[in-house]
């Protein structure tokens, strides 16, 4: 009866012991995956911000009648895109809280960008004095 007993607590340590274990590593499988996840969604924005500021600076300085479409990914997770004077502040929401970055830009820029996710098609248009950023007219 004894023998019994002993078996049945040394299994419970080794099931214990194993359970804890799984847990932990997928714990760290979590926190990393929520990181990387982050970090994607963070480089996504800086190429985002990084292609429209240096388009519409091309546009800018080829002169007032340029205009130049292009086509920006914006990832999920943004809450709000704004533009004032010659920066463009993103907010997005990550795994640790609320985050706020600004691009600065060397150009004046007028004109909203809706936070949607997905491919945006903007349109730049150079004036005397700004860059303006809108949403094409369909065919």
């Amino acid at each position: 009866m004894n023998k019994r007993g002993q078996i049945g607590i040394e299994y419970l340590i080794v099931i214990g012991f194993v359970t804890f274990t799984v847990l932990a590593i997928f714990s760290i499988a979590i926190y990393y995956s929520n990181s990387i996840k982050d970090k994607i969604v963070s480089d996504q924005i800086e190429n985002f911000a990084s292609n429209l500021i240096n388009s519409a600076e091309s546009v800018f300085f080829a002169g007032e009648p340029s205009e130049i479409t292009v086509d920006l990914f914006l990832p999920k997770g943004i809450n709000d895109i704004t533009i004032q004077d010659k920066n463009v502040i993103i907010t997005s929401e990550t795994s640790s809280g609320i985050n706020k970055r600004i691009f600065e830009s060397r150009v004046s820029l007028s004109g909203t960008i809706d936070n949607s996710p997905g491919t945006k098609i903007l349109s730049l248009k150079a004036k005397e004095n700004f860059v303006d950023i809108s949403i094409p007219n369909s065919p």
